[in-house]
């Protein structure tokens, strides 16, 4: 299943996140793909609001892994944009963080391929004039049941 949706503005694209926080659960993981800027870090920080969370929410360039802790579940934010070696990602026990009780959120997930979980939902940001095109791929049938949730809740 595939969804495609026109952002006009930062608001925009944090709103998006904020109504996909409504549609995920834990065991899901979701793979950001986009140049610098396309807007991935600001989905995140509105998909953790749309899960409650008031705190900051920074881009986790350069610990690798942001947590953020949740009554249902765990929120792991990753950035693997400076990740010079997929293999680092063993040092971190990167394996134990993908599992039923955590949902995953990973920006270049094609740095550490091989050593991550495959997606449930690839979301792509393409910078489109002053806005982004955000792109929805499920690739499981927990994406699946995602983007038809979203769908019932929908921009």
């Amino acid at each position: 299943m595939q969804k495609e949706i026109n952002l006009a503005s930062e608001v925009e694209t944090e709103k998006l996140g904020s109504e996909m926080g409504s549609c995920v659960d834990g065991g899901t993981t979701i793979y950001l793909v986009g140049t610098l800027g396309a807007g991935k870090t600001t989905f995140c920080r509105g998909l953790l609001r749309g899960l409650g969370y008031s705190g900051s929410v920074k881009s986790p360039t350069y610990t690798l892994v942001e947590p953020y802790k949740f009554f249902d579940f765990d929120v792991y934010h990753f950035d693997l944009f400076r990740l010079s070696d997929p293999e680092e990602l063993e040092y971190i026990g990167i394996r134990d963080y993908f599992n039923n009780g955590s949902l995953c959120v990973v920006e270049w997930p094609n740095r550490g391929e091989g050593f991550i979980a495959k997606p449930d939902l690839r979301i792509e940001f393409l910078v489109s004039g002053k806005g982004r095109t955000a792109t929805m791929r499920s690739e499981s049938e927990l994406g699946h049941s995602c983007i038809k949730r979203f769908d019932k809740t929908a921009i």
